[in-house]
């Protein structure tokens, strides 16, 4: 064994243990407060400028002139894809309220009138949203070729396909063109 002493006391532990530096800077309540109010506010002027249509503001999907003028072109035109949820919902008052099916004498379900006639009320919108929307792909792609007839245009249609099935009040970046108005 050797006798390689350390010439002093071991240390008590809580002197021993390091102060580690903080990485952060030390922040007070106030601070910490003041920083989430700009963040905050931050984030607001960041949703208005995105629902304004700044194209700094806007995701990739949405930035470019050929899209400003899809959503454009889509916004000028009523279309019947932006009744199709209301619709939906009427459909199923409708379907509720109708009741129970009741039973004839041979044990077979007799439907109400209107539950089946809501049902096709709801597959004959859905068929006329999806008509309207090659009709809307059809004359976007014509608009298209003439305003900007080098840009690509692979993605446009379903673009404007989306856009024209959500309601007029709902559809992110708002609408900057009334609808009948033309481009």
């Amino acid at each position: 064994m050797s006798d390689d002493k350390k010439g002093r006391p071991t240390p008590k532990r809580r002197d021993a243990e390091r102060v580690q530096p903080r990485l952060a800077p030390v922040v007070t309540k106030e601070e910490k407060k003041r920083a989430r109010e700009q963040a905050r506010a931050a984030r607001i002027a960041a949703r208005e400028a995105f629902m304004r249509g700044d194209e700094n503001a806007l995701p990739a999907r949405d930035r470019g002139p050929a899209r400003r003028f899809t959503r454009d072109f889509v916004d000028a035109r009523r279309s019947i894809g932006e009744f199709f949820l209301p619709i939906i919902f009427v459909v199923l008052v409708l379907t509720i309220s109708s009741g129970n099916p009741k039973m004839d004498e041979n044990g077979n379900a007799i439907v109400p009138f209107t539950q089946v006639l809501s049902i096709y009320i709801m597959w004959g919108v859905l068929a006329l949203a999806v008509l309207d929307g090659l009709m809307l792909r059809r004359k976007l792609k014509k608009a298209l070729a003439i305003k900007f007839p080098e840009t690509s245009v692979k993605g446009l249609a379903i673009y404007a396909w989306l856009r024209s099935t959500q309601m007029r009040r709902m559809r992110t970046p708002r609408p900057t063109v009334k609808a009948g108005a033309s481009l």
